[in-house]
């Protein structure tokens, strides 16, 4: 069975009726067909069903040749067996033996194929038997009746044709015996009508036979098909469990892992998946035993490391089997994504108004502003409160651009960014928009193959606010900002670094909050917004005191590498 790919699409509805087999073992990439004989067009037996069929055959071949010979020559057997020519009976009894062991050679060794093999078995039976029933005192011996045994057995080894014309060589082996008995005097009692109904019988049989193969060929597709299905789904599945978003764990009765999915391994920074859940986290554990005992479905929350947590929900498959439970671990970045965009849209809709009704006066009085010092007869303390209003004018207007940024974003859009190239074009294009001479940032890339999945109009503002901010608070002319590109907690990072005089321990639980700023002419929402914007990305911005002074921002992003689906 191939390997599930999310690229590829799979035929799993029912096929046409004429097409069962070849559509069925074509999903289920099976060996190939074999045709049993030129007369059955058409009509194709999967490599391994059709020896199979053939294997059991040999195998009732060989005990009718046994028994006829051991019955004989122990004489054990009817009385009947070999009466008319006893040596006749005996030779082909032998022979029959002997063949049906050479047969049964050919058969291990698949050579020659499968068609020749089968005519040649059904020849050597009617041959053999139309010896053996004339040994034994002709068709009223009841020998001939085996010929239908052969027959329906070569209407499922080789079709209907070729059942129908192993049914013409019965019956005219039949009556060619017959004739011959006739015309030697053979028997007492010719047996011609006989004759003709044991050749109808072989006819009728046949046709049975082609009949009952199809619904057992029908019946065993079907079957064949379903088996397909369940498998392609069970992949599926499994192929959806595994690249979920969510953390999903399935437990036995004794606690120990069933499955573990890619989100719950990365959750717990795991690179493999561990024998029991006490192996796995001592917390998670409690937590569970709690809810065994407890019988509640509350969420519980589950900290993974210093600065990630997530929530855990418990359950079980059905109130009636206890055999297996299942743990679902939702990634807090994940609810407060979420949240996150509720928060906005409804921002969104306020800001909207409120800038509407304050840059209407604010645009007046800046207007006011510049008519009144364009006046001749103002001193110079008027015009510098002139100056006041058009500064504060600006700077509330700032404000209100930096509150409709972010009413207007839009959703994420996130693709797969080459983070190497990517920051050496970022880097290039600030130093031109910030008019710098020199460049201020010393670059530090360890991973060049990280790929990164964010939305890139998004990373570009959270770098540009952070590397303001960062060149704002470097000390001396010749500032200098570290930019690192590494993995930390197995997961691609980007850290921005100043060498500033850093942000007090006071000061620092604060500096996401939206308008909260230690400067005199910012407006507080330069972090604010890059926090937010990290976290519709499903990444994380922290802050990071360093010992020797200066900041270090450190922005977290999720790994394209690998592959989420989000429901």
């Amino acid at each position: 069975m191939q390997k599930f790919n999310p690229s590829k699409s799979y035929a799993i509805g029912r096929n046409e009726p004429n097409h069962y087999q070849r559509e069925v073992f074509r999903m289920a990439d099976s060996e190939s067909f074999v045709t049993p004989c030129p007369f059955s067009r058409g009509y194709h037996i999967p490599s391994t069903q059709a020896w199979r069929w053939l294997s059991v055959f040999s195998l009732y071949r060989f005990m009718l040749a046994g028994a006829f010979a051991l019955l004989f020559f122990l004489g054990t057997g009817p009385s009947l067996l070999g009466q008319h020519d006893p040596s006749l009976y005996a030779i082909s009894s032998c022979v029959y033996l002997g063949l049906a062991c050479g047969s049964a050679v050919l058969l291990f060794s698949r050579r020659p194929g499968y068609g020749f093999q089968v005519l040649m078995q059904m020849v050597i039976d009617l041959i053999v038997l139309t010896l053996l029933m004339y040994s034994s005192g002709g068709i009223e011996s009841g020998i001939g009746t085996l010929m239908a045994v052969s027959v329906a057995a070569g209407g499922l080894l080789a079709g209907s044709r070729c059942a129908l014309f192993f049914a013409a060589l019965a019956s005219l082996a039949v009556l060619v015996e017959q004739v011959y008995a006739d015309l030697y005097h053979a028997f007492p009692t010719t047996a011609y009508t006989y004759s003709g109904m044991l050749g109808a019988s072989f006819f009728t049989i046949a046709l049975l036979a082609h009949v009952l193969a199809r619904r057992a060929e029908r019946n065993e597709a079907i079957a064949e098909q379903r088996t397909a299905e369940l498998a392609n789904l069970q992949q599926i599945n499994e192929y959806i469990i595994e690249h979920l978003q969510s953390g999903v764990i399935v437990l036995d009765r004794s606690r120990h892992i069933v499955m573990m999915n890619a989100s719950a391994r990365r959750l717990f920074r795991l690179a493999s998946t561990p024998a029991s859940l006490a192996a796995l986290s001592p917390q998670l554990l409690r937590h569970y035993r709690r809810w065994i005992s407890d019988g509640g479905n509350e969420p519980a929350v589950l900290r993974t490391t210093e600065d990630a947590s997530v929530h855990v929900r418990f359950s079980q498959f059905s109130e009636t089997d206890e055999t297996f439970r299942m743990i679902v671990l939702e990634d807090s970045t994940l609810i407060n994504q979420r949240v996150q965009q509720s928060k906005l849209a409804s921002l969104g809709r306020l800001t909207a108004s409120i800038a509407h009704e304050i840059r209407n006066p604010l645009g007046a009085i800046s207007h006011a502003g510049q008519l009144l010092a364009e006046s001749a007869d103002l001193s110079q303390q008027d015009l510098r409160l002139t100056e006041i209003i058009r500064d504060h004018t600006k700077r509330v207007n700032r404000t209100i651009e930096n509150v409709l940024q972010i009413s207007r974003r839009t959703p994420a859009q996130q693709a797969k960014i080459a983070l190497k190239p990517w920051l050496e074009d970022f880097i290039k294009t600030f130093q031109k928009e910030q008019r710098l001479v020199e460049c201020p940032f010393d670059c530090d890339l360890q991973a060049d193959d990280m790929l990164v999945l964010m939305d890139a109009g998004h990373l570009n503002q959270i770098l540009n606010n952070l590397s303001t901010n960062a060149l704002k608070h470097s000390r001396g002319e010749g500032a200098r900002i570290q930019i690192k590109a590494r993995y930390y907690q197995h997961s691609p990072c980007i850290e921005v670094i100043d060498n500033g005089p850093g942000i007090s321990d006071n000061d620092a639980p604060r500096i996401f909050e939206p308008f909260f700023t230690t400067s005199s002419s910012g407006t507080g929402l330069g972090l604010f917004i890059a926090k937010e914007m990290a976290e519709l990305n499903q990444a994380k911005l922290n802050y990071e005191p360093l010992s020797e002074g200066g900041s270090c921002f450190r922005l977290c992003l999720p790994d394209a590498k690998e592959t989420m689906i989000e429901i």
